[in-house]
């Protein structure tokens, strides 16, 4: 049977700043939906792009990577419910139809709300997204309302029915740790993010923030062998300012193709423009000195740490070259 790829897809520099609040890596899931007979609704929310397998069927017909419900034959739509994996601002959606040519919706809305506790019996659900017309098998990015209210939950409605490959929620993470909590300030969960990098030939930097430990190789930052001078690097910034008290540094799976050694070079810069950060960002002071690695092993560093102050951006240089597969930034937020 033949698999089929999602096309490949440009993100608008616009989303590149956001959050995907609704990713199931950092705990988003679906609450309630009206149906679901086709496909279930959580497979919209994973990471990885959609695929199609030809000839590929189940008890209640054609397996289809996204959430699909059955054909209405009574007034109404369908909906569904999802708690996102951290509360935030909402700036955009992407309601993504890839694959789904005749079954899609006509047409889907947005719905949000604030529900900390996850009570949802008396909330009052707020328009999002008003009634948008969707077509065949293509990503429908739209901006959104009420970008300056706080949401823990949103709700998905499609009319009549039909089916959705993937959707996205981007917004603004926002922080629910007190300023005395040590967390990761880097982590995807808590609004980190990839400002720039010099080469990601085998796998992308962004995995650097991911959830957990990596599950291959495939699932971390590894550049194409370098046969010139220089090293491999790459910007991140932090989702919360705040002082690095530990760094751990992952080289998971990484065995014959981990880097010699790793520094990271840090600053604090407030409203700062992503491409005025890649020229500075060489000569910013140093958080970490070059520390050699080893393969597939947590490296932590505490006492190597030469900054004591709150930090906003990172720069973590790979030399020469290689693959690593999480890092992290433990301190608690710069107080307000």
């Amino acid at each position: 049977m033949a698999t089929l790829l999602a096309p490949e897809f440009e993100q608008p520099d616009e989303l590149k700043n956001l959050t995907n609040l609704a990713d199931l890596r950092i705990g988003a899931e679906v609450v309630d939906c009206s149906d679901q007979f086709f496909a279930e609704a959580k497979r919209m929310l994973a990471f990885d792009a959609p695929i199609f397998i030809e000839n590929e069927f189940d008890d209640h017909g054609k397996w289809m990577d996204g959430w699909e419900t059955r054909r209405k034959r009574h007034a109404g739509y369908d909906w569904c419910v999802v708690k996102l994996g951290v509360a935030g601002r909402i700036q955009a959606v992407d309601i993504d139809t890839t694959f789904f040519t005749g079954n899609y919706p006509a047409s889907a809305s947005v719905e949000a709300c604030y529900a900390p506790d996850g009570d949802l019996s008396t909330v009052a659900w707020q328009p999002v997204l008003e009634n948008s017309i969707l077509g065949p098998s293509q990503h429908h990015i739209f901006q959104t309302q009420q970008q300056k209210h706080v949401f823990t939950h949103i709700r998905l409605n499609i009319f009549p029915d039909g089916g959705i490959a993937r959707l996205r929620i981007y917004g603004q993470v926002q922080p629910h740790q007190s300023s005395h909590d040590t967390i990761d300030l880097l982590a995807l969960e808590n609004g980190g993010r990839v400002i720039a990098y010099s080469d990601a030939h085998f796998g992308h930097p962004r995995h650097l923030i991911n959830p957990g430990r990596g599950i291959n190789m495939g699932d971390g930052w590894e550049t194409k062998r370098r046969r010139a001078p220089g090293f491999d690097w790459c910007i991140l910034a932090l989702g919360q300012a705040g002082e690095i008290e530990k760094i751990d540094i992952d080289t998971a799976h990484f065995k014959g193709n981990y880097p010699a050694q790793v520094s990271i070079q840090a600053t604090y810069i407030e409203d700062a423009t992503d491409p005025q950060l890649i020229p500075q960002s060489m000569f910013w002071p140093f958080l970490l000195p070059a520390q050699d690695m080893q393969m597939d092993h947590i490296h932590y560093y505490v006492r190597e740490i030469l900054a004591t102050q709150a930090v906003s951006h990172i720069r973590i240089n790979m030399i020469p070259d290689g693959g690593i597969s999480r890092v992290r930034l433990w301190g608690k937020t710069q107080a307000k």
